[in-house]
């Protein structure tokens, strides 16, 4: 931002404080966050950072854009609309946030009880991912995860594929059952009871499964908290 001191300028060459310079102000990190499963519009990123105002959004998307962090690119379908994406710098920040929930997870003062957005949660997940034992055969389960802060918002859609030792969980707009092994549809509450707390999906009311119930075990028993005691798999 014009006019304002950086670390650099107080002679600190420090690569640490210079990553705050670029992603170290309020809603950066939520920003970016939220564009690492993918790229979103204006008004998806508005909805998403809660709190956030657009006057806000729109200095920091263009600090970050500046930075090199990420870029706004037209959308496809030729609609003349834009949307916001992370450079391959950008995208390589999914390791910081991992990190930085990891450490922040410790904290005697975690919120425990506040939302997540959809993409949030199932990031959480890709960082939770370890072997899944049991899993000799590959698995693709589709989720449908409803944003519990914005009721009546659409929801989002992912594809988890399990094999023996790798597992991908990315955001998709197949929204089409076929296909798939089962199919999960849930809130972004729900999911978090079942992936940060460890409660048993298969008795929430808002958690409910279509398919193969094994291939919806062998997902949260890789994915949930607990699991990162056990061996990392590769994630993508």
């Amino acid at each position: 931002m014009s006019g304002r001191r950086t670390y650099g300028s107080y002679d600190d060459g420090c690569a640490a404080a210079h990553a705050l310079d670029v992603i170290g102000e309020r809603w950066s990190m939520s920003i970016i966050r939220e564009l690492l499963l993918g790229p979103k519009r204006f008004s998806d990123l508005q909805r998403d950072v809660s709190g956030v105002g657009p006057t806000t959004l729109t200095r920091r998307l263009d600090s970050l854009a500046r930075s090199g962090v990420l870029h706004r690119a037209p959308s496809k379908g030729g609609t003349g609309s834009h949307v916001y994406e992370l450079s391959d710098w950008g995208y390589q920040l999914e390791e910081v946030n991992a990190a930085l929930a990891a450490w922040g997870a410790r904290s005697e003062s975690l919120p425990l009880d506040a939302g997540m957005s959809p993409d949030t949660i199932v990031l959480a997940m890709r960082a939770h991912a370890r072997a899944h034992s049991g899993a000799v055969e590959a698995h693709k389960v589709l989720l449908r995860v409803s944003d519990t802060r914005s009721p009546g918002s659409p929801a989002s859609t992912y594809l988890a594929s399990l094999a023996p030792e790798e597992l991908s969980l990315t955001r998709t707009r197949e929204a089409d059952p076929d296909g798939y092994d089962a199919t999960i549809t849930c809130t972004a509450a729900a999911l978090k009871e079942v992936i940060v707390a460890g409660a048993p999906w298969d008795r929430a009311d808002t958690f409910s499964v279509d398919g193969d119930r094994t291939a919806v075990d062998r997902l949260i028993a890789a994915t949930r908290l607990s699991a990162c005691q056990a061996p990392p798999v590769r994630v993508h």
